[in-house]
């Protein structure tokens, strides 16, 4: 598993830990029921404190994306991500409105946001790395 971290970034380290396992499983990268590293051993791996992978981990489990099990550790839920449901709409539009209104601020056009979102989701179904 590639995960890229930017520790210069303002973005949270435990952010990007759950945006990346996020993005290996829409890429096809992690499949259902594969298992993931432990958090122990991917603190190590990445240089980063155990509490920061938890963490991710933690938020990646309440939105269905893994199964934390004793026995088994952590694995992309069996089942596969949960489908999108009222929620899930209602968070994605909360999450694109300032986004959005801070493209319209900068001058792009409707056209040239719905671009660039196009291009990120074509990326993601041809399994393209950033």
């Amino acid at each position: 598993m590639f995960i890229q971290l930017d520790f210069e970034s303002k973005k949270p380290i435990y952010t990007q830990l759950k945006h990346e396992i996020i993005a290996g499983i829409a890429r096809k990268d992690l499949s259902a029921g594969e298992a993931l590293p432990s958090v122990r051993s991917l603190a190590a791996d990445l240089g980063i404190n155990l509490h920061t992978v938890n963490k991710a981990y933690q938020q990646l489990k309440q939105e269905g994306f893994i199964l934390i099990h004793r026995q088994k550790g952590v694995v992309i839920h069996p089942d596969g991500v949960p489908e999108a449901g009222e929620d899930y709409y209602a968070e994605l539009k909360e999450t694109l409105r300032p986004s959005i209104a801070e493209s319209i601020c900068r001058g792009l056009s409707e056209e040239e946001y719905l671009s660039i979102c196009q291009d990120i989701f074509k990326g993601f179904k041809e399994g393209e790395k950033k």
